[in-house]
């Protein structure tokens, strides 16, 4: 039997929505929708290089920094996650936790983590909308 048939990658995919926790499921549906929308996975995001990035805003947080406001977001694409950073900005309209966005800037490695700081971005719609 030729194990590459229609049946057996509906019945693969069938066992791994079985026996995956909803975080990696939802990872996954996350990761392959960064991917429908052009977006470079955050797993594989590498500094000074120019990037879109698709994902989940997993937190929105007010840091001011030197004074400054700075509105800093977490992306999460299922792949991993990319730290946004507005600075100059206390709130952006739409720019909320649980929100689908696509972010386009520079990668910079700062901290031990991957930042882009002032990205263009759009609002995208969510999975159910």
């Amino acid at each position: 039997m030729d194990v590459s048939t229609p049946a057996h990658g509906r019945l693969r995919s069938a066992l791994t929505r079985l026996t995956s926790s909803r975080s990696e499921l939802d990872a996954a549906q996350d990761s392959a929708r960064s991917h429908r929308m052009g977006g470079t996975p955050c797993g594989e995001l590498t500094g000074r290089r120019r990037v879109v990035v698709a994902g989940t805003l997993r937190s929105v947080t007010l840091r001011p920094r030197a004074g400054v406001p700075a509105l800093e977001a977490e992306i999460s694409d299922g792949t991993g996650t990319l730290s946004v950073i507005w600075l100059g900005r206390r709130e952006i309209h739409g720019v909320e936790a649980g929100r689908w966005l696509r972010v386009d800037g520079l990668v910079a490695c700062s901290e031990g983590r991957k930042v882009i700081y002032n990205p263009r971005y759009q609002l995208l719609p969510g999975p159910a909308e």
